[in-house]
């Protein structure tokens, strides 16, 4: 293992500053370049210890890691009522070029979580340089996830007041009548909304290397169907595809900071396996 540097900085991207945190091996050269896509509102927030302790491992193991918060997020500029997915995905391509620069490597993985993994996959199909993807319990679906989001609305709304707001009827004021919503704390732009509910996990033609990583509760652990389903379609297409479940809970919803170090682990042997 490698001591590591790891610096905060705001990165003078093309789209504009953006908060990150760079780790490295304190001396030579990265064994390759990881770039972390965090995930949808909230859950990056209780996914922040996880991505740390990930990329921090990544770093020991020889390469270099950006974590960059987005346009409206964490600590990058911007409110996140102005974000909108093709923002999010011009932030990742200049995050890419910057990160390549700064390495003097070609940027060769993104790294998502949750929601993140529909965003690497987007970026996938628009930086050619891009040739692995890793997947943290990817999102299958963006309109199952944008549902998902919704139903809080509803369920606040419930609590409140004793009637629900139709999920229905939030998602046609924000795509349909072009108006934004709130929902738990978070306000949500029609053009935000629309990028999430068309985001799928179509990868570019260019990726070559997949690592699919799920936390599961059951003993032994265990791959979700979903997870069987994309990873068949993928290997159809001749996809170097590389699926674990490791024993752990599922901190991107728990109500306290929990840790999984065993994802972790299996992060950093698939990508050394995989290389740069």
């Amino acid at each position: 293992m490698f001591p590591i540097d790891s610096r905060c900085l705001f990165a003078p991207l093309a789209t504009g500053p953006r908060f990150c945190l760079l780790h490295r091996p304190a001396a030579g050269t990265p064994l390759g370049v990881v770039l972390y896509l965090h995930p949808f509102a909230e859950e990056m927030n209780k996914c922040r210890r996880m991505a740390a302790l990930g990329a921090r491992a990544l770093a020991a193991a020889g390469f270099a890691v950006a974590q960059v918060d987005l346009l409206g997020c964490g600590d990058s500029p911007g409110d996140f009522g102005e974000a909108t997915w093709d923002a999010w995905t011009q932030d990742v391509q200049a995050a890419a070029e910057w990160l390549a620069r700064q390495q003097g490597l070609s940027m060769a993985w993104l790294w998502g979580l949750r929601a993140g993994c529909l965003l690497a996959a987007e970026a996938s199909r628009r930086i050619e340089s891009v040739n692995g993807l890793l997947l943290w319990q990817p999102v299958a679906s963006g309109a199952q996830h944008l549902a998902q989001f919704l139903r809080l609305k509803s369920a606040n709304a419930l609590l409140a007041s004793g009637s629900a707001s139709r999920r229905d009827d939030l998602r046609r004021k924000l795509v349909e009548e072009d108006q934004p919503v709130e929902v738990a704390g978070y306000t949500l732009s029609p053009a935000l909304a629309r990028g999430l509910e068309r985001a799928t996990l179509e990868v570019g033609a260019q990726v070559k290397r997949i690592v699919w990583l799920e936390v599961s509760a059951t003993t032994p652990p265990a791959l979700s169907p979903a997870a069987g389903q994309r990873i068949a379609r993928w290997q159809a297409q001749e996809l170097q595809v590389a699926a674990h479940a490791v024993a752990g809970s599922p901190f991107w919803q728990t109500v306290e900071v929990s840790e999984c170090h065993a994802l972790a682990e299996a992060t950093v042997s698939a990508l050394q396996t995989g290389g740069g």
